[in-house]
């Protein structure tokens, strides 16, 4: 007999070999050292970056005050240049209409009675109608001789209330 190591085992082909077992780690010793991490100073913003970004937000900050007071100045009054208007103002840039027709007038404002934009005047004022009551309204009626022309405004936010104005024309 020989002393010859016996040959390793033979592991069939369908069988994958085992990894090796990693050996055990010992908790006292001192972790690896991790490789440096190269570090740069910061980038530095260019000086127009920084402005054309302040001018964004300013710009987009303009565009919201803008669209928020269109949208919602009718309803609290930012936009309403008749809210004030009481017996004895002028109205101005009221559009023509027929009788029982309406129109919008978003261009409405008061103006002094002697000016020649003046074409109608405030005989009456109505507060806390709702737009049904409004359109329904006889009550500028009141304001005017029988057979003579009247008008009415209003100004009432979807849903809530606001006033009508009983106008007469200030020109024949």
């Amino acid at each position: 007999m020989t002393d010859q190591a016996p040959p390793p085992p033979v592991t069939p082909a369908s069988q994958e070999p085992v990894p090796p077992v990693p050996p055990p780690v010992d908790p006292a010793a001192p972790a690896p050292a991790a490789a440096p991490v190269p570090v740069s100073p910061p980038a530095k913003k260019s000086p127009v970056k920084k402005i054309v970004g302040v001018l964004a937000v300013i710009v987009v900050a303009v565009v919201v005050k803008v669209a928020v007071g269109t949208v919602l100045g009718g309803v609290f009054g930012g936009e309403d240049k008749t809210a004030e208007a009481k017996v004895g103002d002028c109205l101005a840039a009221l559009p023509e209409v027929a009788e029982g027709e309406e129109k919008e007038a978003p261009n409405a404002k008061v103006v002094e009675c002697t000016s020649t934009e003046a074409a109608y005047s405030v005989v009456g004022r109505i507060d806390d109608q709702t737009e049904a009551q409004a359109a329904a309204s006889t009550e500028c009626a009141q304001y005017a001789a029988e057979g003579e022309e009247y008008a009415t405004f209003y100004t009432i936010p979807p849903g809530g209330s606001g006033y009508v104005l009983c106008l007469k024309p200030t020109k024949p």
